[in-house]
């Protein structure tokens, strides 16, 4: 037989056992970095498919095998992974199956480094392309189950806004979190096909104002009039001045009330660096044209009045506890009775609002000109 025969399919035998990089995805056509884990003591691993396990930003090879399922930790010379300390401050892991990254019982595609800190804590960073991202976006921030020109509508406003950021945060560890302070993402976990489909059929499609991308904010329901984002961030563009929203009626989160114990607001303003001792009233200083609160007004038993914007009184307290800045408060005994209208900051597209308009059979062009007037359609 021919010599060179056997030569070609040795060779390439010998590439995969050797040089088994280039199993791994390509990479992305424009990726984004989120942050899953945040300022953990450890955190458990599972990797299916062969893997490499690199020194963070280097080419370094510290262990590869073809399965993996082990607690990793952070030790004060390294990481601690299978039994064996990696000396290195951060660790790239990348595995031959997209989605064959397990953290915490969740499945991740693309590839993740895990960080240590400098007090010897854990950061775990998703690197994927952006639309793999939206795979594990949608179903947290809509229900599957909803009109496709809603969905579509989110994938665009969610892309929009990771895009944003992801240029905003280039000298940062990561770019998005995973949570409501930037976008809820469940990995591929979260995944269904009715939202995966939504963004297939919006691919690389964002939103811009005179040709620039900007921050496309949206929310659960805005109870009739969405916020002017220069209220809360200082972003001051048409698409974003907010208006009458006459779509979400009938949202399941147009009306809420809640009563919270002063003693537990009192400890909560203390710890985020305002002296109260022992509040005695709570009042609403001044509103803007949405109805929402701007600034709010509280008293002590020693006569201290403090004033704190209402935006800083939610997110110290809780937003889904104080869903809205829409709210009437009242001393009821210890407690802060809360009577509010709508669920988020308000700024953006109302989702729910999205939800009726296409049930009603609108577009989802027609939804984002409703919801960011002045703002175009437009490949990423």
């Amino acid at each position: 037989m021919n010599k060179k025969r056997l030569l070609i399919p040795l060779l390439c035998m010998l590439a995969v056992y050797t040089c088994p990089s280039f199993l791994f995805a390509a990479e992305p056509e424009f990726p984004v970095r989120v942050c899953v884990v945040e300022n953990a003591d450890s955190v458990k691993l599972i990797l299916k498919g062969h893997y490499e396990i690199y020194s963070l930003h280097s080419s370094e090879i510290l262990k590869q095998g073809s399965y993996l399922n082990s607690k990793v930790s952070a030790t004060k010379g390294g990481i601690l992974v299978a039994g064996g300390e990696l000396k290195t401050g951060g660790i790239t892991i990348k595995t031959s199956k997209d989605s064959g990254i397990y953290i915490d019982e969740r499945r991740f595609r693309g590839f993740i480094d895990i960080i240590r800190t400098d007090t010897s804590k854990l950061i775990v960073v998703n690197h994927l392309d952006i639309e793999k991202y939206l795979y594990g976006v949608l179903y947290h921030e809509v229900s599957h189950l909803w009109p496709m020109e809603a969905l579509k509508a989110q994938a665009i406003t969610a892309r929009t806004f990771a895009v944003y950021q992801a240029r905003k945060n280039t000298a940062q560890d990561y770019d998005l979190r995973r949570d409501i302070y930037s976008q809820v993402y469940g990995g591929r976990t979260s995944e269904r096909w009715a939202t995966n489909r939504a963004v297939d059929l919006t691919k690389g499609e964002v939103l811009k104002y005179r040709d620039e991308l900007f921050p496309a904010y949206y929310h659960a329901t805005c109870a009739g009039f969405t916020e002017d984002a220069s209220n809360l961030w200082g972003i001051d563009i048409p698409p974003l001045k907010g208006g009458v929203c006459l779509w979400c009626g009938n949202s399941p989160h147009y009306r809420w009330s809640c009563e919270i114990p002063l003693s537990r607001i009192n400890q909560k303003l203390n710890a985020a660096g305002y002296k109260l001792d022992g509040i005695i009233s709570i009042g609403a200083l001044a509103r803007n044209k949405s109805g929402r609160i701007d600034k709010l007004e509280v008293k002590d038993s020693s006569a201290v009045t403090t004033i704190i914007t209402a935006k800083d009184f939610r997110l110290i307290l809780d937003p889904n506890v104080v869903r809205s800045l829409n709210f009437e408060p009242a001393i009821k005994g210890g407690d802060l009775v809360l009577k509010g209208l709508g669920w988020g900051h308000g700024a953006g597209m109302c989702q729910w609002g999205a939800h009726e308009m296409a049930r009603k059979g609108k577009k989802t062009e027609e939804i984002l000109k409703y919801y960011y007037p002045g703002a175009d359609i437009a490949k990423l």
